[in-house]
């Protein structure tokens, strides 16, 4: 992978992260783009970006990942995260193997765009508006919705934990808000694993070029989607979820043309 390569993915990577559109989906098609798809290290870099995104959540609210008067928030984290490990470990080769299928992955970015088009009229009568009001049954349930996520390869996480989350009655920034929030150890765990496995079984891949390019990434991903955040909530709030729902059909009906035409495959662009 060469450093414009990072520097790209790593723009989509922050951009995506926080959106409803599939952050995986759209790092698994643009690595097919860049023929790196089946790359090990390329599968290390895309973990190990989207924990560099995380981490301006942490900037951002500061003050709700600092605040040890009350172990409460970190509580809820705890148990909506629970679900995502559980499953996350049992369908590995599963989510792996989903990984390099564009076909499958294209197929779930458009019908996941169909479900964001009608998702505002669904739940209209919002109670909750903030992360204190939300209880540990509800957060349970929230990190339920993101298993849908880990094994649907493209649905999108932050799209599966809001819709989640304004099924328990969140309003929409606050939904927005605890996705973020769910995201930090979801990621951390994501990204301490895939490391240990790289370590394990490819250490030459951790060499100081392939931690040279981690590092870039990462905080190129960072600072991208601490602009993202910021306009993905104000966005939300007056608009909802509509337009990201016709972006994801379009994208799909774009995939579906490059694929069914054999210009993409997980092999890479054809020319």
């Amino acid at each position: 992978m060469s450093y414009f390569q990072a520097i790209i993915l790593a723009i989509i990577e922050g951009i995506t992260e926080f959106l409803p559109v599939s952050s995986t989906g759209h790092m698994a098609i643009a690595s097919a783009f860049f023929e790196t798809a089946s790359d090990p290290f390329t599968k290390l870099f895309e973990i190990v970006i989207q924990f560099g995104a995380i981490l301006s959540v942490v900037v951002l609210y500061w003050k709700k990942f600092i605040n040890f008067k009350s172990f409460d928030f970190y509580i809820k984290l705890f148990i909506a995260i629970v679900p995502a490990l559980f499953f996350g470990a049992i369908f590995k080769k599963h989510i792996d193997q989903v990984l390099e299928r564009p076909l499958f992955i294209s197929t779930v970015i458009f019908s996941g765009g169909i479900v964001l088009l009608f998702v505002d009229n669904w739940f209209k009568q919002p109670q909750i508006e903030n992360e204190e009001n939300i209880n540990y049954k509800k957060s349970f349930l929230i990190g339920c919705y993101q298993v849908l996520a880990i094994l649907l390869p493209g649905l999108s996480r932050s799209a599966a934990t809001i819709i989640g989350g304004m099924q328990q009655k969140l309003t929409r920034s606050a939904a927005a808000e605890f996705s973020f929030f769910l995201a930090v150890p979801t990621m951390c765990a994501a990204t301490v694993k895939s490391i240990y496995d790289i370590w394990k079984d490819e250490p030459s891949l951790l060499n100081t070029d392939g931690l040279s390019i981690l590092l870039t990434g990462s905080i190129v991903a960072f600072f991208v989607a601490l602009i993202a955040i910021r306009f993905f909530i104000q966005f939300l709030k007056a608009n909802g979820f509509r337009i990201f729902g016709w972006y994801r059909i379009i994208l799909g009906l774009v995939l579906f043309a490059l694929i069914f035409s054999g210009k993409l495959s997980m092999n890479g662009l054809s020319h």
